[in-house]
C-alpha cells in the first residue's frame, strides 16, 4: 500500500496548540465502522455511547520531563531527549545535533547534577548513555527536564501546565516521552459515572516511545520499520478484559497504545495474556485485529503509523471519508485535539 493514500491536507489554524479549557469539553465523532457514517457529540456524551457490559481500555503511563539542556566542555549546547531507560543509570537517549556527540562524549545538565556519557551509539542513530547524577533521579529529571511536547504544537502553557495536561488524570507509571493523547479527554467524574453504570475499566501500561512517531519515509509503507516499546498487562486486568468478552461484551481501546498492546497479547483464543515485554507491533490496512471492538483516538498526522493503524481498524476510506467532515465541521487536531469513537 502507497503512503500517498494516507494524506489529507489539513489548515493550520486547525491544529490544537493549547489543550481545551476542561479535559471533557472537546468535541468527539462517532464512527461506524460498518455502515461508514459518523455523528457529531461532545466528549460528555461518551458515557451515553458506552455500554453497561463494555470494558474500556486505558493506558495509565507517564510522561516523563524527558528533554534535557546539556552542555559539552567546549562550551556547545546539546538538547537531549530521553528515550528509554535501559537499566538503573543507563538510558537510550537521542541527542542534537547528533554529529557532536561521539562515543566517550560527557554532557553536563545544570552545575553537574547530570553527566551524560555516551558510550554507544545505535545504527539508527540512537545513544546509549550511562547517567552520573548527585542527588535522586527522578528529582532531578523534575528539576532540569521538560515535557517534550510534539514539534507541531506551538503552545503558550508553562511547565508545570505541561505535566499536567499532557498526562492523563489517571497516568501513574514513569516512562513515556509522549501522551496517549486519546486519554487526555477523560475526568475523574467521568470515569466514575462510567463504572457506575457498569463500564469495567482496565489498566495497562505501554510507555510510548519515539518509534510511535517516528516518520514514515517509504513509499511503500510495508518496508517501513517500528521501534519497540515496553508493556505490562497485570493478571487481574487481563482477566477483568477476559471475563467481559467471554460475556460478550465490547473491549473499547483508549488510544492506539492501549490497541498495539492488547493486539500484541492476545493469544489464538482471542484471550489477553498477561506479562510484560516489549512490542514493535505496526498496524496498517489489511491487519485481522482479534480482541478489539472500538478504539477511542484523537486526529492524527497525516502518513503516519497512527492513521495507519486506525484505518486499518475502520477501512481506509471511512476514515480518510471522517477525517475531511472533521475538517469541514473544524475539529480540532493532533495531540491536544477532539477524539473520535469507531465501532
Amino acid at each position: 500500500m502507497n503512503l500517498q493514500n494516507f494524506w489529507y491536507d489539513l489548515p493550520d489554524k486547525l491544529i490544537a496548540n493549547n489543550p481545551p479549557e476542561n479535559r471533557d469539553s472537546s468535541r468527539l465523532m462517532l464512527v461506524n465502522r460498518k455502515l461508514g457514517t459518523y455523528e457529531h457529540h461532545t466528549f460528555k456524551d461518551i458515557t451515553t455511547l458506552l455500554n453497561a457490559n463494555d470494558c474500556l481500555v486505558i493506558n495509565d503511563t507517564k510522561v516523563i520531563p524527558a528533554r534535557l539542556i546539556g552542555y559539552l566542555e567546549t562550551g556547545g549546547k546539546i538538547e537531549i531527549l530521553l528515550h528509554r531507560q535501559l537499566t538503573t543509570n543507563r538510558w537510550e537517549i537521542l541527542c542534537k545535533p547528533g554529529k557532536k556527540c561521539r562515543v566517550g562524549t560527557a554532557i553536563t545538565i545544570g552545575d553537574g547534577d547530570i553527566i551524560a556519557k555516551i558510550d554507544e551509539i545505535t545504527e539508527d542513530g540512537l545513544r546509549y548513555a550511562t547517567m552520573e547524577y548527585t542527588e535522586n533521579w527522578e528529582y532531578l529529571l523534575d528539576k532540569h527536564g521538560d515535557v517534550p511536547l510534539p514539534h507541531y504544537i506551538n503552545s503558550t502553557i508553562s511547565e508545570t501546565e505541561k505535566k499536567e495536561r499532557y498526562n492523563t488524570v489517571y497516568a501513574k507509571k514513569d516512562g513515556s516521552v509522549a501522551a496517549p493523547t486519546a486519554g487526555l479527554h477523560f475526568t475523574n467524574e467521568i470515569l466514575a459515572e462510567l463504572e457506575s453504570k457498569g463500564v469495567k475499566i482496565a489498566h495497562i501500561t505501554l510507555h510510548v516511545g519515539l518509534g510511535t512517531f517516528r516518520p514514515v519515509k517509504v513509499d511503500n509503507i510495508i518496508q517501513h520499520h517500528m521501534h519497540s516499546e515496553y508493556y505490562q498487562i497485570e493478571e487481574e486486568q487481563a482477566a477483568k478484559i477476559n471475563e467481559t468478552k467471554k460475556a460478550g461484551g465490547r473491549i473499547i481501546a483508549v488510544g492506539t497504545t492501549s490497541c498495539r498492546t492488547l493486539e500484541s497479547c492476545v493469544n489464538e483464543e482471542g484471550q489477553v495474556v498477561h506479562g510484560t515485554g516489549k512490542t514493535s507491533i505496526y498496524i496498517y490496512p489489511g491487519f485481522e485485529f482479534k480482541l478489539i471492538d472500538g478504539l477511542l483516538t484523537n486526529f492524527h498526522l497525516p502518513q503516519s503509523t497512527l492513521i495507519m493503524l486506525v484505518a486499518a481498524f475502520c477501512g481506509l476510506d471511512n476514515i480518510m471519508a471522517a477525517y475531511n467532515a472533521a475538517i469541514l465541521e473544524e475539529y480540532r487536531f493532533y495531540s491536544f485535539g477532539d477524539a473520535m469513537l469507531i465501532v
